[in-house]
Parts: C-alpha cells; sequence; structure tokens
C-alpha cells in the first residue's frame, strides 16, 4: 500500500492523529480494491468485510433499488460490524472507483481498546450516515414511479428502464444470481427480435412510424451494448421465459418513451404489451431469441475450436522427430512420436469443427410468429415470413421459418442435439488433458515426457511444486458441461402437449456450456498447448529401455523368439537390444535398421529374405 493509499485513508477514516503504531495494526486487516467502470462487487460475497467507498462514483444494485454512492461512504451498513445484518447487494462502478475492505472480526477487536474506538467511531458513523442518506434519497416517492399489473401496484426505481413485472420477477425468482444480462448475446438476440417484430408490425400497417421508429432505435442501442444492466431476471425462472420477454418488453419501451420525449411508465403513450410485444408471444420470442443468441456465440466456438486446432498441429509438426513409448492400458505399447500423438488429438478437434458446423442448421430455423402454441393468434397471415426476413437481415444470420409452428413451439430437439456436440468435444478435451497431465507426470518421479508451461505456484507446504493447472481446470469444466447436458436432456423430455415450459434451464444450461468451452478452449490453447516443450532425452531414454521396442522385431526373428527375449530382458534388467545382438539373431546393422524411427512409427514393407528365413526356422 503506498504513500498515497494510506493518506486516503487516513483522510475518510479522519484518524490523523492516531499513533503511527495503531494506523500500521489498522493497515494489516484493510484491503484496497480498484474497479474500472462497470466492475462489479458483490457485498453478499463478502459478508465478514466492511466496505467503504474512497474515491469515485458507484450505483448500488438491491433487490430492485437503485442507489448512487458517491465517495466518501460506507457501502454496507455498519450493523454488520456488530453481525446483525446481512450483506447484500451488487456495486457497479460508473467510473474508476476505489473500495476499502476492513476485515470485521479484527476491527470489532482493534476498536475493543477503549482509546481506540473513539478515534474511529465517529468517522465510521459519518459514514454510514451517508449511506443512509444515500439509500432514503432513492426511496423518496419523487424516485420512484408507481406501475401496475394484473396483481396490483407496486413502486419502480425512476432509474430502472425494467419495470412492475420485471420488479415482480426479481422478487420471485432470487435463485442463481445469474441475471440474463450475464448473457450479453441472449440480450442482443432479444432487441433484435423486437426491432424485427417492430418492423413487420409497421410494414403491415399494425404500428405507426413513430412508435415503430422508436422502438427501434431503444433496440438499436441494447444490440450496441447499453442498457443491459436493466436485464435484471434470473436466468431460472416460472412460466417458460414469460419473465425474461417482459423484461425486455419494459425495457425498450422505456427507452423507446424517452427517445419519443415521454417520462419512463407512460404506458398510454407507448406500451410494453400493446406495442413492444405486437403480434408475438413469449412462446416464439424467447425460442427465436436463445436460438438466434446461440448462432450469434457460435462464430467464436468454432473460432477457439480452430486456434486449438493450429497450436496442435504446430507441436504435431515440431515434435515429428521425438520417438516416444506408446503406451496400452497405461502399460508399455509400441513406440510412437510425440508428434503423432499431438497430430491425433488435433484430428480429433478437427472433427468437433465441422460436428459444430452441421448443427449450427438447426437452429436457423424458427417459429417467430407461431405466438401461443403455434397457431399464429393475434398475429397477421404475413407477419411470420416478414418478421423472419427482416430479423435476417438484422441479425446477419440466414433464418427460415419452421414447417410446422406448432411443432417448433414445443420441440427442443435442436438443444438437445447441440448440447451432446458440446458434451462430445468436451469429452474429447477432457481425454487429451488427462494424457497431457500423465505425460507431464513428475518432475523426477514421473513420465516428464513433455513440460506444460508453469503457471502459477502448487502448493501452500511443498516449496517448488508446479501443477498442471489448466488441464485440471479443462476437466472440471468437461464435468460441468456433461452435468448441464443431463439437465438439457430432462428439460427437453418435460414438456406437456403444445409448450415446454422448461426452457429457462435449458437455455441457461446450453449458453453456459457454450460459454464455458470457449473460454475453457482458449485458455487452454493459449496458457498451455502453446508453451509445451518435449523432453527429447528422456523419451528416447524410455524407449531403449523399454520392452515394447521387441514387437518391432516380431516379422524378424518369431513371435516365440520375441516372447522369450521379453521375459528375460524383464526379469533380468537387460536391454532387448542387447539379447538380441548376444544371441545373434539379427546383426547389428539389421537391428538398427529394424529399430529406426520411421521402422517403428509407420507401416513399412517387409523384406522377403527375413519373411523366408522366419518361415523356415518355423
Amino acid at each position: 500500500m503506498n504513500a498515497n493509499n494510506k493518506k486516503a485513508i487516513k483522510t475518510v477514516l479522519q484518524c490523523d492523529s492516531l499513533p503511527d503504531t495503531e494506523f500500521s495494526s489498522l493497515l494489516m486487516f484493510c484491503r484496497l480494491t480498484t474497479l474500472q467502470q462497470g466492475g462489479r462487487f458483490d457485498l453478499a460475497a463478502h459478508p465478514d468485510q466492511l466496505v467503504l467507498l474512497l474515491d469515485g462514483e458507484c450505483q448500488y444494485d438491491l433487490e430492485g433499488l437503485t442507489v448512487d454512492f458517491t465517495a466518501p461512504v460506507a457501502c454496507s451498513a455498519l450493523e454488520s460490524l456488530y453481525g446483525s445484518v446481512e450483506a447484500r447487494g451488487t456495486l457497479i462502478a460508473k467510473g474508476p472507483v476505489q473500495l476499502l475492505t476492513i476485515e470485521l472480526a479484527r476491527l470489532r477487536a482493534w476498536l475493543a481498546q477503549a482509546e481506540l474506538n473513539g478515534t474511529l467511531m465517529l468517522p465510521l458513523m459519518k459514514l454510514a450516515t451517508s449511506r443512509s442518506e444515500a439509500v432514503a434519497e432513492a426511496k423518496r416517492p419523487d424516485n420512484l414511479r408507481r406501475e401496475k399489473d394484473l396483481l396490483g401496484e407496486m413502486d419502480v426505481p425512476q432509474q430502472a428502464y425494467y419495470g412492475v413485472q420485471t420488479l415482480r420477477a426479481m422478487q420471485n425468482f432470487a435463485i442463481t444470481d445469474i441475471q440474463l444480462r450475464h448473457f450479453p448475446k441472449l440480450v442482443i438476440a432479444l432487441a433484435m427480435v423486437k426491432k424485427a417484430a417492430a418492423r413487420a408490425n409497421c410494414k403491415l400497417g399494425l404500428l405507426d412510424d413513430r412508435r415503430a421508429n422508436a422502438i427501434s432505435e431503444a433496440c438499436d442501442e441494447i444490440i450496441a451494448g447499453k442498457w443491459h444492466d436493466h436485464f435484471m431476471v434470473d436466468v431460472i425462472q416460472g412460466g417458460a421465459g414469460t419473465s425474461t420477454n417482459m423484461n425486455a418488453n419494459e425495457v425498450i419501451a422505456n427507452r423507446a418513451l424517452e427517445l419519443m420525449g415521454y417520462a419512463k411508465g407512460d404506458y398510454h403513450q407507448l406500451h410494453p404489451n400493446n406495442h413492444v410485444n405486437l403480434s408475438q408471444s413469449t412462446n416464439d420470442v424467447y425460442p427465436t431469441a436463445i436460438r438466434l443468441g446461440i448462432l450469434l456465440s457460435h462464430d467464436e466456438y468454432v473460432k477457439a475450436l480452430s486456434g486449438l486446432c493450429y497450436e496442435l498441429k504446430q507441436k504435431a509438426v515440431e515434435f515429428s522427430d521425438v520417438v516416444k513409448m506408446g503406451r496400452t492400458q497405461l502399460q508399455d505399447a509400441v513406440p510412437i512420436t510425440l508428434g503423432q500423438e499431438f497430430d491425433a488429438w488435433y484430428v480429433t478437434q478437427k472433427e468437433d469443427i465441422e460436428e459444430a458446423k452441421d448443427v449450427l442448421e438447426y437452429f436457423r430455423e424458427i417459429n417467430l410468429g407461431a405466438t401461443a402454441i403455434g397457431t399464429g393468434i393475434n398475429s397477421d397471415p404475413e407477419y411470420s415470413s416478414l418478421a423472419i426476413e427482416e430479423l435476417s437481415q438484422i441479425s446477419g444470420k440466414e433464418l427460415v421459418r419452421a414447417r410446422n409452428l406448432i411443432e417448433a413451439t414445443s420441440d427442443m430437439g435442436a438443444f438437445v442435439t447441440f448440447s451432446s456436440v458440446l458434451k462430445r468435444n468436451a469429452v474429447k478435451l477432457s481425454k487429451m488433458c488427462n494424457d497431457l497431465r500423465l505425460l507431464s507426470s513428475g518432475p523426477r518421479a514421473g513420465l516428464q515426457e513433455i513440460n506444460l508451461p508453469p503457471m502459477q505456484p502448487g502448493s501452500s507446504i511443498m516449496p517448488g511444486k508446479v501443477n498442471p493447472v489448466i488441464p485440471e481446470m479443462v476437466n472440471q469444466v468437461a464435468f460441468q458441461i456433461i452435468g448441464n447436458d443431463i439437465t438439457v436432456t430432462l428439460a427437453a423430455e418435460a414438456g406437456q402437449l403444445q409448450l415446454n415450459v422448461m426452457e429457462p434451464v435449458l437455455a441457461f444450461n446450453v449458453l453456459q456450456s457454450l460459454r464455458l468451452q470457449i473460454r475453457a478452449i482458449n485458455t487452454l490453447s493459449a496458457k498451455c498447448i502453446r508453451g509445451i516443450t518435449a523432453n527429447r532425452e528422456r523419451c528416447l531414454d524410455l524407449v531403449n529401455n523399454s520392452i515394447g521396442i521387441i514387437t518391432a522385431l516380431n516379422p524378424y526373428i518369431g513371435y516365440d523368439n520375441a516372447s522369450r527375449i521379453a521375459k528375460q530382458a524383464v526379469t533380468n534388467g537387460e536391454s532387448v537390444r542387447d539379447l538380441v545382438l548376444a544371441e545373434g539373431l539379427l546383426s547389428e546393422a539389421e537391428l538398427n535398421e529394424v529399430l529406426s524411427i520411421d521402422a517403428m512409427t509407420a507401416p513399412r514393407r517387409m523384406r522377403k529374405q527375413a519373411q523366408t528365413e522366419l518361415l523356415t526356422n518355423k
């Protein structure tokens, strides 16, 4: 902690008069955290910390209430010092901010010293007062707007673009703490669908130009990355995605109202349902957006796989002359080159690129225009084809209308297939990472045929230990994706009649698997495969001392002789080469030829003379 930081802490805590020794003891349980614009700090994840805002401005989101904090202020309630208030909510930096976190248990002990209590408690109380004032300001009637729905009226934060139905969903589904905004491609896809619907409705004369343009402009802002923080609904929710659809409808409606010169919530001018959701149902908007979200992310997945294949191919070429032992059932088998091993991994990953491209076709078929159950109720006969044409133009993706909208509204087969493709790739990646961990085991008592790039110290107790952390991470991602695939399978099976209400958990697991896979592959490529080196001498030594090379001699000395030599080599600790030469079964020149890298690691024509002699001996 530098001098400027210490000065800032002294200023905020007003403890200039504190002796240096006491101030130093205070700093021992303080920590500074810097956030850039948009950075998040979850108070619930730090229940044992008192959090103060030293510098900058941040937004405090708590169950639908948005509070603006300006430094200096206590971000967590001072009552948490005594354990009477549970830390909740999330801080979002409006620009660069600096937070000071103080360990509560050690602070209590420090304050227990009578002469220190008064020194610090008064400044802390002032910071807590600033917090209370900011919260009270956010709760003022003029900072709230009253909205109503089927169930009654609720107060919505004035600065929020979401509305009453989103607020109810936020209160009903505080499940995973993973919200729609955490999947930007899905939010963008929702905005694209709403823009396409507005354009189609406008062309059909169902929506006037002014409203259609405002909706389209609001959608464009969301597509560009704005207002995502207002997509607050939990990814797991009841209602088959209705909360997600209404979250999008309300954010777009309220932003469009502002663009038209009206206040948020003035739904007489532009309504979330009557205008933004015109000709639509959750049951065609939501599955269409999920499919489009996957299409928008798919290029990243293919790019990640292609990058991994490139790195594997580079190593296949680099290690093409490194001969080593192949193994089956963890026992010595026959020689192989390290390059061949990497090339096999390259091929198996290359296959999955084609699989990923093939399954993409399932998601081009969408049910937009199906409305509630696939019959197209409350939509114009021309709406479906027109909206899909607009969506193709907006998204840059080639989309087609499902052949049967009723079937497409309830069937989740495309997600099952795609999840299976992700699982297949995850399993193959995990197997490869198992191999990498084995081949790099050591450094003295393992195989140690390759070296993985060291990424971090590996033990808090064993000095010098470095672990294969990147392959281990990929293994764990694979386990998660395999579990997600089971969830997708069960969710797809759980639909009834004309709708599958389990789409939210299905969408969450597919999108999470896709994101995890992309990140894991990119990390594996950049932080592991690219930096692998070969221990050439170690590999060759293992080959020369292995019994496995006896297999290459079968065509020349016969299976019985080879078996006898192998047994003797194991029993007496002798080398196969020395025993063959000692018995005169082959000359040194013949042995060198048979045990060359080319001869042992690829098919080759057998010498007729050797075969004739072998048959004659038999």
